[in-house]
């Protein structure tokens, strides 16, 4: 029954499929993405806030990330073990995964929501938020507000995946979408009418989440496939085990960008104190805030790279299953094209328009210091966005495939190894600059090992396709 269900994904044109799949992924993702960057425009456009705010910003958004890990971990392992069960006619192993990742994730909340505050100053210190004193006070406001938020961001993002292995994607999408318009109604009339600032801009974030959570609840009570009992929500080794295994490569990837934006964000408070104008007290946060600017744009076109890829998986393990190599083949080239064709008009914008992305987060209330670093920080430090794309589609399509551990290990070279590398090494050799280059070299290196990676998994399809080709004729 299940197979003839889904027999669709080996019968319908390949490019009709991706578009049906890849659009709610790309749209969820986006929705996800506009928290952070809502409320970066909000605050640059406040002449007092200005690029203090963008800095602070910059420093606790890699925070929301760790919060985030977490709670994709538990809801993406949740929502493997949920689709596994169920596949395999045990609804009741599914149950007591969802019910097991809920205390999980409320558990998991309340402790890092704790750790946050308790430890407030030493982790904004450590994430470069001692830049000069004013993005340290703006960092301190923004970050406690944004803590107290934590259990109600993590519960949201960790049921959202859940939601979706229960049968309802677009009850999924639409409480995501709920909570982020919530937050763009709120920010203004919190930052500009009535003037709260951080906080503002923090609370609006917060309700939002809020808003998020209240509606994954009310689903939970109201599930399709998974119906809850009490006995789900006792809290089981192995299927904690289970399910926080599958999730881990979601953990994984999250993770590492946390390590690299720490780097990034140290190197350019020290390396920023060393140069002849962002060395003065009053330029100090501009160099923070405006590759925190820099990294959201980056954010939005890597939202569109991973929708479209992630919205593949389900296509092309299908057709992986059932041998249909031609077809997984086909579904690899139009995924390339599509990831190449993001990333020349994503490097177009920022080569040839990167004043317009700047006068979108307030640079006419800035000095001509800030709008210089911003067009030479979009240009090289975006230079090699078009290898990003193909990277990230080729993570992906290798998870797909079902390689999950050389899809992680590559991701961590790129994120680690290249990202927090060379974040490190080149700073001490070209000061600011060196920071900037290091997003473009790490892509383009990691780039080297991409083509290597698509060149064997074409090698291992034709391979396939010729094996079935020959088992064809000597039937």
């Amino acid at each position: 029954m299940e197979a003839k269900a889904n027999a669709f994904l080996g019968e319908e044109p390949v490019g009709r499929l991706m578009r049906k799949y890849a659009i709610p992924c790309i749209i969820s993702l986006l929705v996800g993405a506009l928290y952070n960057i809502v409320d970066q425009i909000f605050i640059a456009n406040a002449a007092y806030l200005g690029s203090y705010g963008n800095a602070a910003n910059t420093v606790v958004f890699p925070l929301t990330v760790i919060a985030l890990a977490i709670a994709v971990m538990v809801g993406d392992g949740c929502c493997a073990f949920v689709s596994l069960s169920l596949g395999k006619g045990k609804p009741q192993d599914a149950g007591r995964s969802m019910g097991n990742s809920i205390l999980l994730t409320v558990f998991s909340g309340l402790v890092l929501c704790a750790v946050y505050l308790l430890f407030s100053s030493q982790i904004i210190a450590m994430f470069g938020g001692i830049v000069n004193e004013e993005t340290y006070r703006h960092s301190k406001e923004y970050f406690f507000w944004i803590s107290l938020g934590i259990p109600f961001y993590m519960f949201g993002q960790a049921m959202n995946p859940v939601i979706r292995a229960d049968g309802s994607p677009g009850f999924a999408m639409a409480s995501t979408l709920a909570g982020a318009i919530v937050n763009i109604v709120l920010d203004p009339i919190f930052i500009f009418v009535f003037r709260w600032g951080m906080m503002g801009a923090a609370v609006a974030t917060v309700v939002g989440q809020i808003v998020t959570a209240v509606l994954a609840v009310w689903y939970l009570l109201h599930t399709k496939t998974v119906k809850l009992g009490k006995e789900d929500f006792k809290l089981k080794g192995e299927t904690v085990r289970q399910t926080l295994v599958l999730g881990i490569c979601s953990f994984r990837s999250q993770i590492s960008l946390v390590a690299a934006m720490a780097a990034i964000n140290n190197m350019i408070r020290q390396y920023g104190a060393l140069d002849a104008v962002f060395g003065q007290e009053q330029y100090a946060q501009i160099p923070m805030a405006v590759v925190g600017i820099v990294m959201k744009f980056f954010q939005i076109v890597i939202s569109i790279v991973v929708g479209m890829a992630a919205g593949c998986i389900p296509i092309v393990g299908y057709n992986m299953g059932a041998g249909a190599s031609r077809r997984v083949k086909e579904l690899f080239t139009r995924l390339l094209i599509a990831e190449t064709s993001v990333g020349i008009l994503a490097l177009v914008i920022v080569e040839f328009f990167p004043v317009g992305l700047i006068s979108i987060f307030g640079a006419a209330n800035e000095s001509v210091y800030y709008t210089d670093f911003a067009v030479r920080a979009f240009r090289i430090y975006l230079c090699m966005v078009v290898f990003a794309c193909v990277n990230k589609a080729a993570f992906i399509f290798l998870q797909a495939m079902g390689k999950a551990v050389a899809s992680t290990m590559l991701s961590m070279v790129r994120e680690i190894v290249f990202g927090v590398g060379f974040a490190l090494i080149l700073p001490p050799i070209y000061r600011l600059d060196g920071v900037l280059y290091s997003m473009p070299v790490s892509d383009l290196l990691t780039f080297v090992i991409s083509v290597i990676v698509i060149v064997l998994t074409y090698g291992q399809l034709n391979r396939m396709d010729e094996k079935q080709q020959d088992t064809v004729h000597f039937s």
